[in-house]
């Protein structure tokens, strides 16, 4: 059994709403007939995932010290909106691409489902992200929104406490059971929805629209 969670500053169930200017995910989680085997063993097997994750992460290259790679590309994209009141759709479809991939890994580490995550876009999770008009973005909140942001990552950690113990319990559950609690699935993929709107706020600056604070 499958169920479709998505979650959107609309709503928290349902079909995703086409009226948000937030950041969109949705799940489908696996709630019965779970891989018990995969799920116990589910730190280890998503190593390869998060090595190949985390090779976005900061670093240098000898050859040239002014080169970067980095998981997201936040700071040309302030640039841009400060300098240019543009967002290069190059910039907005790696992060858009980078966002879903990250996503995918989370709900694969989460026990929320037990479908690899790919490479490519799949059918499990999808991120959507608002249309994005430049010309209608106020270029000098990139300057700020990490720090109008700050009550928001606050609410986030507890969020994410929240989300670790009921991580914890739904992995017994698999575990023990092969079942997945939907009221577990709610919460988890309503942080993880949490955050990425947080992200497409005050990171990846494709909104001016301040997130709320639920789930």
């Amino acid at each position: 059994m499958f169920a479709v969670i998505s979650n959107s500053p609309a709503r928290n169930t349902g079909k995703l709403s086409a009226m948000s200017n937030q950041i969109e995910t949705q799940i489908d989680v696996s709630l019965t007939e779970r891989n018990r085997v995969s799920a116990l063993f589910r730190i280890i097997l998503v190593v390869p995932m998060a090595i190949f994750v985390t090779s976005f992460a900061p670093q240098q290259f000898d050859t040239n010290n002014t080169s970067w790679v980095m998981g997201f590309f936040i700071l040309p994209v302030a640039l841009s909106i400060v300098f240019r009141q543009a967002y290069p759709t190059y910039l907005l479809a790696f992060n858009e691409a980078f966002m879903s991939l990250s996503t995918r890994v989370d709900a694969y580490v989460l026990v929320l489902t037990d479908e690899y995550p790919s490479l490519e876009e799949n059918d499990v999770v999808s991120v959507t992200f608002p249309e994005v008009d430049p010309k209608a973005l106020n270029r000098y909140l990139p300057l700020v929104k990490w720090f109008l942001a700050i009550p928001l990552y606050i609410v986030g950690i507890i969020y994410g406490v929240y989300a670790f113990f009921l991580t914890i319990f739904a992995w017994v559950s698999v575990v023990l059971t092969g079942n997945y609690p939907e009221w577990c699935a709610e919460g988890v993929v309503g942080t993880i929805a949490y955050w990425n709107r947080i992200a497409g706020y005050a990171l990846l600056m494709v909104t001016d629209e301040y997130p709320t604070f639920s789930l």
